[in-house]
């Protein structure tokens, strides 16, 4: 855990000197009031919110994975993210003068819907592998994502909704992005209830016999994951597979005890997405690759990978 902290140190330091506008140490300890402004508006509020973004969808992906009990599961391939654009634009038809954290309550309640409907869904079928769950909830996103750009066109806000829900951290500056750090309270309950979730993760049975309350902590862990959603989709956009690629790397090495595993969790949460962004703002430099489209790539093959060898 000590090397990953390092990393993620390391991760940082870059991400504050990497940009289109060259910010120098000398310039920084010479006082330059221009490279402070960019470093203090610009470069420490995208890493904030990198890192909170990073923690908040890793430990959402290893809750809904305990609910579900499904190593493939988190809310791109639950339909979770899928229903927070939904509900973000119909916040923008029916309140069109909405704030933002009235879109972000939309965004959370329909997350927070879609997810009931897929756990009643998987639990009234019965499934020989457990690829087949997050196969079904892709199909199940790619419905509620058919809706959200249906409902779109016809309020035609089509393509601005194309533009500004691919996850994109360039658009973050002071006084933008403070919603985010909704997700700090949210990582320290799931901190708090974490030995919960591990024994939830046994099986309702075994959970209630262990004198669980499965249902209520069923039902708190929705929430946290649908409000860690709706903040990070309102402030950046949708970034896919975060949640459900570092989960299944930190157990595969370190176990499911989340009590022991959600701070690694977290940091490797946040140095996947700081990685990405690097890679985004490198390849095509001084122009940007959204987030959305490096982090797709990376998590995508990943997910490959886990799902061949789930399937052998």
């Amino acid at each position: 855990m000590r090397s990953l902290f390092l990393l993620l140190i390391l991760l940082c330091a870059a991400s504050l000197m990497l940009g289109s506008k060259q910010v120098s140490i000398v310039a920084l300890f010479n006082f330059s009031s221009d490279a402070w402004l960019t470093l203090t508006a610009s470069r420490i509020p995208r890493l904030i919110a990198l890192v909170l973004t990073g923690v908040g969808l890793s430990v959402s992906g290893v809750i809904l994975q305990h609910i579900v009990r499904n190593k493939f599961v988190e809310p791109a391939t639950s339909g979770g993210l899928d229903a927070a654009k939904l509900g973000i634009l119909v916040s923008l038809t029916m309140l069109p003068s909405a704030s933002t954290s009235n879109k972000m309550l939309f965004a959370m309640l329909f997350c927070f819907a879609a997810s009931l409907l897929f756990i009643f869904i998987i639990s009234r079928i019965t499934f020989k592998n457990s690829v087949l769950i997050p196969v079904l909830g892709l199909m199940y996103g790619s419905v509620l994502s058919s809706i959200a750009e249906f409902y779109a066109y016809q309020h035609n806000i089509l393509q601005s909704m194309q533009g500004w829900l691919l996850g994109d951290f360039s658009r973050v500056v002071q006084g933008q992005y403070e919603l985010i750090y909704i997700i700090l309270p949210i990582i320290v309950l799931a901190y708090f209830y974490a030995h919960r979730f591990t024994v939830m993760g046994m099986g309702e049975e075994m959970a209630a016999s262990l004198g669980l309350r499965y249902a209520a902590t069923a039902a708190l862990g929705l929430i946290l994951v649908s409000v860690t959603v709706a903040a990070s989709v309102i402030t950046i956009g949708a970034i896919p597979f975060v949640g459900l690629v570092i989960p299944n790397l930190v157990a595969l090495k370190y176990g499911e005890n989340l009590s022991r595993t959600l701070p690694i969790v977290a940091l490797g949460g946040a140095g996947l997405l700081l990685i990405c962004d690097i890679f985004g703002r490198v390849i095509i430099y001084p122009f940007e690759v959204p987030i959305g489209l490096t982090a797709s790539g990376v998590g995508g093959v990943i997910f490959l990978m886990l799902i061949m060898k789930g399937v052998k």
